[in-house]
């Protein structure tokens, strides 16, 4: 991909994918397949460019799983990234603007400076059957 993405791995699972900000494609770019349970890209348009009018039709779609997206949009973290039988593989900082995309295994973060992290996810949201802590 490039050297703005690292995807970290165990077993062969990609657990996730870190985008840093400094990441700019200059055509459009998905880091994720086709296949993974979130779709990540970046939709790159040129000056007076438009996009047609358009909905999202109602498709039912069956997911096994989670994956969670975030922007770090303030501030300083680290992520640790756990394989699926929860042993740490990886532990990274993340900086404002940088995007990391989970895709399984475990994950937790220390905050190391007031931050401010936008998640995206599936929904709905369950509340607690959502996550399992370890």
């Amino acid at each position: 991909m490039s050297d703005d993405i690292e995807i970290i791995r165990a077993d062969g699972e990609i657990l996730c994918y870190i985008i840093r900000r400094t990441f700019l494609p200059s055509h459009t770019t998905f880091i994720t397949p086709p296949e993974s349970k979130q779709q990540v890209g970046f939709i790159v348009y040129p000056k007076d460019g438009t996009i047609a009018r358009h909905s999202h039709r109602s498709l039912e779609r069956h997911l096994v799983g989670l994956s969670e997206v975030l922007l770090v949009r303030v501030g300083h973290c680290q992520i640790d990234v756990y394989d699926s039988h929860q042993q740490l593989v990886a532990t990274r900082d993340l900086f404002e603007n940088d995007v990391v995309i989970m895709e399984g295994g475990g994950h937790g973060f220390h905050i190391l400076d007031d931050t401010v992290l936008l998640e995206i996810k599936q929904g709905p949201y369950l509340g607690v059957n959502d996550k399992e802590l370890f």
